[in-house]
């Protein structure tokens, strides 16, 4: 079977950030493919861009990280400068005069959120072509598809933590399991006044959906017979 290194990659994933009652929580999965290829089945899509400012990728992988890489250097002089650290608008807006600006030759749809001193917690949609939409909730990637109706249904207004959570990641998981694209594992981000916490969920401990099998025979298990016997000398 030949293949065509030139030809168009479809590159999916499932991003999302949802606010709640005192920050946000954004989630990914782990999924990093190249056509049919899983290039990389853990990959960190949730980038760090300041202290308290995070960012979903999604769409090419080179196209997104130069983004973040640049706006996390503009944001660390922007800091210096003023003494004090930007706002979730700032880091969005820096991230949207980018995408926009680079329209005709990027590929990658981004989520940013976070929380400030200025307006709690905040997040922002920054799909194909640059612009800025910010919303209680956002959704990215070839998974995103799957989500619109289940989001129209379980979010609510005014959310706990753990519930927020718990939304993110039985959507990730729901869009992994319908969406070839998307796969691996969950990775969550929490961020409000306290700080930021990181969460991690392996796949075999996602909640399985209609006509899912459970997992047997995987070259992960730990093979249950004894090891060998040391050598007698």
């Amino acid at each position: 079977m030949e293949i065509d290194a030139d030809a168009p990659h479809s590159m999916g994933t499932t991003i999302i950030g949802v606010t709640y009652n005192g920050g946000v929580v954004l989630g990914a999965d782990s999924r990093t493919s190249t056509g049919v290829y899983v290039a990389n089945r853990a990959s960190d899509k949730i980038t760090q861009l300041t202290d308290n400012v995070y960012v979903c990728r999604s769409g090419s992988a080179a196209d997104s990280q130069i983004v973040s890489d640049y706006v996390r250097y503009f944001l660390h002089q922007h800091t210096i400068q003023l003494g004090q650290p930007a706002t979730v608008k700032v880091a969005a807006n820096l991230v949207r005069l980018l995408a926009y600006n680079n329209k005709n030759m990027l590929q990658t749809g981004l989520i940013v959120g976070g929380w400030d001193k200025y307006e709690g917690g905040k997040i922002y949609g920054i799909p194909l072509g640059g612009t800025i939409i910010e919303q209680p909730f956002a959704i990215g990637g070839s998974g995103s598809s799957y989500l619109y109706g289940f989001f129209d249904q379980a979010w609510k207004e005014g959310m706990t933590k753990d519930e927020a959570e718990q939304l993110v990641v039985k959507a990730v998981s729901l869009a992994i399991a319908r969406d070839g694209a998307s796969g691996g594992v969950v990775r969550t981000v929490i961020i409000n006044s306290e700080g930021v916490t990181r969460n991690f969920y392996p796949g075999d401990k996602l909640p399985l959906w209609y006509e899912e099998l459970e997992p047997q025979f995987s070259l992960l298990d730990i093979p249950s017979s004894p090891g060998p016997e040391p050598m007698n000398i």
